[in-house]
């Protein structure tokens, strides 16, 4: 059980910066209990278990591992799949309690939502697998679990991997399909992303270049009518808003890019077009009042540099 008020206090300070607190909601079924990424992101090993990392019992749609040497997952039932239900329900009450305002439901890059859609990993026989029907009604009832206790007024968004990238795996068209059935109830966006059924959340055979994934954001909202995001090697600020003006999806998410620059959003808006000066009103006041002090100097310098070219004749550079 994860405990309210420390959630509540990460709440509150994203509020006192000015951003909308968002959270993610996943499980990891079959994907438990394994490597940390940096370790390996394989099976659990000896040298794992002596640095304290420790197994537990998973569970997934059929007992099926995931690959060889993984740990073997026991086969979810009815019972299970109810308590389940009841917990993400449970979940986004504690997150709405926390002070979050936007919520998203994890069903992409192998974890148990996933397993469920994917006729690679769900070859259940039961009313919760085979066909389409059968194999998206899981993830349909924890998104309509969810969206009952999470407010009409607050955005609930469900990542997908558009494609597994695998012979005979989840496709585009389903994704569409799916998308549709989770606007009926009331989902209102769909973040695409791809691949990770077996492996890192990056496994899958789609080639990778800048915004790779864009073309799965569009084709939903196109054919599903329903709000998209689009995430995936999306790294300059002119190509997002391109993006965006293009009406290829309604939302940028920005992952990695972030963590290369924290900075990222406040660098981005200075790059569209808005005076440095004006944008760091809006910054942290704990760095952004000395960083203008710094702009003033740097556009001090600038024209200095333009009234006095250097002995080459050309302006100094900036």
């Amino acid at each position: 059980m994860v405990a309210v008020p420390p959630l509540k206090r990460i709440a509150a300070f994203m509020k006192r910066q000015g951003v909308v607190p968002g959270i993610q909601l996943a499980h990891a079924g079959r994907k438990g209990s394994m490597q940390r990424p940096w370790h390996g992101n394989g099976a659990l090993t000896p040298a794992d278990l002596a640095r304290g990392d420790r197994k537990w019992e998973i569970v997934a749609p059929t007992s099926e591992p995931m690959a060889e040497g993984h740990i073997v997952p026991r086969q979810l039932t009815a019972a299970d799949l109810a308590r389940l239900r009841t917990a993400w329900a449970d979940a986004a009450g504690r997150a709405l309690e926390a002070g979050f305002e936007a919520l998203e439901i994890h069903n992409a890059h192998g974890y148990l939502m996933h397993q469920f859609l994917s006729p690679l990993s769900n070859t259940r026989t039961d009313a919760y697998g085979g066909d389409f029907g059968g194999r998206t009604r899981f993830p349909l009832e924890v998104a309509e679990a969810v969206r009952a206790v999470w407010p009409a007024d607050q955005p609930l968004f469900v990542r997908v991997s558009a494609v597994d990238g695998i012979d005979g795996g989840w496709a585009m068209d389903d994704t569409v399909a799916y998308a549709k059935e989770l606007k009926l109830r009331g989902i209102d966006v769909i973040d695409c992303s791809s691949g990770g059924l077996f492996g890192s959340a990056t496994a899958a055979r789609v080639k990778r270049s800048w915004g790779f994934q864009v073309p799965f954001a569009e084709r939903v909202r196109r054919e599903a009518g329903v709000m998209s995001m689009a995430v995936g090697l999306i790294t300059e600020p002119q190509f997002a808003e391109a993006i965006l003006q293009q009406g290829r999806a309604d939302l940028i998410a920005i992952g990695r890019e972030a963590l290369v620059n924290p900075c990222w959003p406040q660098m981005a808006e200075i790059a569209l077009g808005r005076k440095p000066v004006e944008a760091m009103d809006d910054w942290p006041v704990q760095y952004g009042w000395w960083l203008k002090h710094r702009e003033w100097a740097i556009e001090r310098i600038r024209a200095d540099a333009a009234a006095a070219p250097g002995e080459d004749g050309k302006e100094m550079r900036q």
